[in-house]
């Protein structure tokens, strides 16, 4: 069978399919970029404290291995990669022991000045943090207490013992 010549005009859908292939390929290319980096998210934990409490504090999003997080509620801190990647980053603060009631912004700052930004609410309650024993005498019973101090009494009863039967050698 003899080949049939092409005609040129069959060559020509060629480089139209091949311009709308790079231009589905780039943009495909270019939206997972643009989704992956939505910007950062704090977060606080808890979000509702006692003046004087502690709370965690966590960002993602960054891209950066250095951030800060600001409140009236404690002041500046900055926060340290969670991982070698600088996905997350960490930090603690201590609210101010007089701080007011009511909901107080925490901003938190992905790298140096200028950088990204995200703000998210921390409640502070009223009342004091709760302090006291924590817990160490308050579930005890009379004998656990009378126990534990003729362990005391014992325990200082063989110190003086052993000084005064050691400057009774002395001399």
């Amino acid at each position: 069978m003899p080949a049939t010549p092409r005609s040129p005009r069959s060559h020509r859908p060629l480089p139209r399919v091949l311009a709308v292939a790079a231009a589905a390929l780039v943009i495909s290319a270019a939206a997972p970029a643009t989704l992956a980096h939505a910007g950062p998210s704090g977060n606080v934990s808890p979000t509702n404290v006692a003046p004087g409490g502690r709370v965690s504090l966590n960002v993602t999003g960054c891209g950066t291995k250095t951030g800060k997080a600001s409140s009236r509620a404690f002041g500046d801190v900055w926060l340290t990669p969670g991982n070698a990647e600088a996905t997350n980053l960490f930090g603690a603060a201590t609210t101010f022991r007089n701080v007011s009631a009511g909901s107080h912004p925490v901003t938190f700052e992905c790298g140096g000045p200028g950088g990204e930004r995200v703000t998210v609410a921390l409640n502070i309650t009223p009342g004091a943090a709760r302090g006291g024993l924590g817990g160490s005498v308050d579930s005890m019973s009379p004998g656990q207490i009378a126990i534990g101090g003729a362990f005391v009494a014992s325990a200082l009863g063989a110190g003086a013992w052993f000084l005064r039967r050691r400057t009774g050698h002395a001399g």
